[in-house]
């Protein structure tokens, strides 16, 4: 069995933020995320603020909030990638932003006459259909923008999403507080619609998109596992995912004993310490944007990967606040070059036909690995010194980025295609 390596290197060193912006698709698809982005963390805040006010804080209620948030991506990441490839990209995207409007409008009016506890379906029902929604962007951006052009173009996504994390919690507290869940529900649905109506000025999905004569979904869903499988490039990135997911994995639960333990500090300020790394977030997808345009995307990944191995050990090391916020915010300046080095190498690896079930087998591989060893942190907290799991934690990126060697062996410029029979 053949397996296949595309590896891009930059040739053009000349490409502006200017004709990142001429191009049609990534005008529109940046104004969408941006609409999506307001209505998600709206949602977020909003319906987190409402459940502890409904529940006086009861824990259990509050952590179904995240139940449902992220049990979708194991039960319909797969199956929602391999209806994207099976579907036009556009209008499965238009759709999904319609029917997640449509489950607000359903929301709002059971909110009337019903439980309180309907509040949990907005979040399940447009966490399903981002599972189908966002394989078909990453087909888009590899139907309609230009090599050259995907890295930026990545780059500015990201930076979309850098800076919500920042301004995200404002708004959601603010609206909430201000309006009351009423107006933050139909804020939400709002912007999904105005998302929906922006994609329709996306270029219409190619006439060749649907045939007849298609494979069986059992077919689609066996040619995934094999296409990932045969692809070099894409075995590398999911052993790297997995090992990425559980170093974070074991450290996600255990930030807030980084304020309390090793700084002395009360848990209150462990805001400060997401607020440096969403800042270094911003610029560095600023700064990412600009080093896109003459790094292999493979290159920014192990980047990002050794400065996290490196910001974790300190971490776990420093007992001086000055010191940690400098950390999480360097942290924060280097961690767009895994998010862009991973997506930019989905899409260069990958045919557009099978976009959707690449997307839907590395996810899970992540997300499984991260609760995994997140479901382990707790007892290893109680045996084990906190600097010891943020030691292994930093050991594991560094598994991550040896994982990627394989993929500098390319030519100077241009593609290179390596084969493995």
């Amino acid at each position: 069995m053949e397996k296949e390596v595309f590896v891009l290197t930059v040739e053009n060193s000349d490409i502006t933020m200017g004709a990142l912006f001429q191009n049609r698709f990534i005008r529109t698809i940046l104004l969408s995320v941006f609409l999506l982005q307001i209505g998600i963390w709206v949602r977020n805040y909003s319906i987190l603020l409402y459940v502890i006010e409904k529940t006086n804080e009861d824990p259990v209620a509050i952590s179904l909030i995240s139940v449902a948030e992220f049990a979708p991506i194991f039960l319909f990441s797969f199956i929602g990638g391999t209806f994207a490839d099976r579907w036009r990209p556009k209008r499965t995207m238009i759709w999904c932003d319609l029917l997640s409007a449509l489950s607000i409008l359903v929301v709002l009016l059971t909110l009337m006459f019903a439980s309180w506890k309907v509040i949990f379906f907005a979040t399940l029902v447009s966490s399903i259909l981002s599972q189908f929604s966002q394989p078909s962007g990453m087909k888009l951006f590899k139907l309609h923008v230009k090599e050259e052009l995907v890295q930026m173009g990545m780059s500015m996504y990201q930076t979309i999403f850098a800076l919500f994390m920042i301004l995200g919690p404002i708004i959601g507290t603010f609206v909430f507080q201000q309006y009351g869940i009423s107006v933050a529900i139909a804020i939400m649905g709002l912007a999904f619609l105005l998302s929906a109506a922006t994609l329709a000025f996306l270029p219409p999905d190619p006439e060749n998109e649907e045939n007849t004569h298609k494979p069986t979904l059992m077919d689609d869903i066996k040619a995934g596992f094999s296409y990932v499988w045969n692809n070099r490039a894409l075995t590398l990135l999911g052993g790297s995912f997995a090992a990425c997911g559980m170093a974070l994995g074991l450290t996600q639960p255990l930030t807030v004993f980084l304020v309390t333990e090793r700084l002395g500090l009360p848990k209150e300020q462990l805001q400060w310490l997401m607020a440096a790394f969403g800042i270094g977030m911003i610029l560095g997808g600023v700064l990412t944007a600009a080093l896109a345009r003459k790094s292999p995307p493979q290159f920014l990944l192990a980047v990002g990967l050794v400065v996290s191995a490196m910001g974790f050990l300190a971490m776990g090391l420093s007992e001086y606040l000055w010191l940690t916020l400098t950390i999480q915010f360097i942290s924060g300046l280097f961690m767009p070059c895994i998010h862009i080095g991973i997506n930019t190498m989905i899409l260069q690896n990958t045919e557009a036909a099978f976009i959707g079930r690449v997307n839907g087998i590395l996810n899970p591989m992540f997300m499984g690995t991260m609760i995994i060893s997140m479901s382990a942190s707790g007892w290893l907290k109680e045996n084990f010194p906190l600097e010891t799991i943020y030691q292994s934690a930093a050991m594991l990126f560094i598994v991550a980025a040896l994982t990627l060697i394989p993929l500098f062996k390319q030519a100077p410029s241009g593609y290179q295609k390596e084969e493995d029979m």
